[in-house]
């Protein structure tokens, strides 16, 4: 089962949902011509419209309509009121695939009467097809539309299947706020390569493409962080000498700690929707 013949249409059109439908057109996946945006921003709709060849319309109604799968890419604030439009409306659609943060599957199936829903966890490099998102579908969700929501997520790189919800919240501290962490990582770098002397183009430059260089290092080494760590550190070398500093200030527990703290936060916003 493919994408032929299939209707698709995006609620919500910004950065994750553009991204998302410009690399499914890009890769040929799905010609224009079947995908229906629907964004409030009129400008931003047009310009997608103009640019890829893909319908457009302010309408959520309108772009439901008839629609085979429904990706819902509003930003939090608006998912009430875009459920709340779509209810009753989209029965027949063989899938709701959602990105939206901190709303629960059974949300989605009560507003909107139809079980067949994956929930899905990206992150912002996704933005620019280097995302990982993380993903589940309930039991009614077809193993030919799993596939095909697999598909949509990987137009925004790289995708992880788990088998419960519950991991979702987990998904949210490690990835989804994932990039916060590294950025903030990258900002200290940075600045003491400014506190050295270093302009800020230039520690800027060095700092990125040590990170860039070492990830792309790490992914294609396949080897483990400790022993890639260990092959840049010599007895008594520099290395070794801001390691000890970083390692005694708490900086490993201090990521970890911050890590489950967001992965704890977003078990609380979801219980309190129960």
């Amino acid at each position: 089962m493919g994408f032929e013949d299939k209707k698709i249409a995006f609620i919500g059109a910004g950065a994750m949902g553009g991204a998302m439908i410009s690399g499914l057109v890009t890769s040929k996946l799905v010609s224009p011509e079947q995908i229906t945006a629907a964004d409030p921003n009129e400008i931003r709709g047009l310009e997608l419209a103009k640019t890829l060849g893909i319908h457009y319309t302010s309408n959520n109604i309108e772009a439901a309509e008839d629609a085979d799968m429904i990706v819902i890419a509003v930003k939090p604030q608006y998912i009430e009121g875009a459920l709340h439009e779509l209810r009753g409306r989209v029965d027949s659609a063989g899938l709701i695939l959602s990105i939206v943060a901190g709303i629960k599957i059974r949300d989605i199936v009560e507003d909107l009467h139809n079980s067949r829903v994956v929930r899905s966890i990206p992150n912002t490099p996704a933005i620019i097809g280097e995302g990982i998102t993380v993903w589940t579908a309930t039991y009614e969700v077809l193993d030919e539309y799993k596939d095909l929501a697999r598909q949509i997520l990987a137009a925004l790189g790289q995708e992880l299947y788990v088998n419960d919800e519950h991991y979702m919240d987990m998904a949210t501290g490690l990835s989804g706020s994932g990039p916060g962490y590294v950025f903030l990582i990258i900002e200290a770098m940075i600045d003491a390569g400014v506190r050295m002397g270093f302009s800020r183009v230039q520690a800027e430059k060095l700092v990125l493409q040590t990170i860039k260089g070492s990830v792309l290092y790490a992914q294609q080494s396949g080897t483990h962080p400790a022993i890639l760590r260990n092959q840049v550190t010599s007895p008594g070398g520099t290395t070794a000498a801001g390691l000890h500093v970083m390692e005694s200030q708490g900086l490993r527990t201090a990521l970890a700690d911050g890590i489950f703290a967001s992965f704890q936060r977003s078990a609380e916003l979801g219980a309190s929707d129960d």
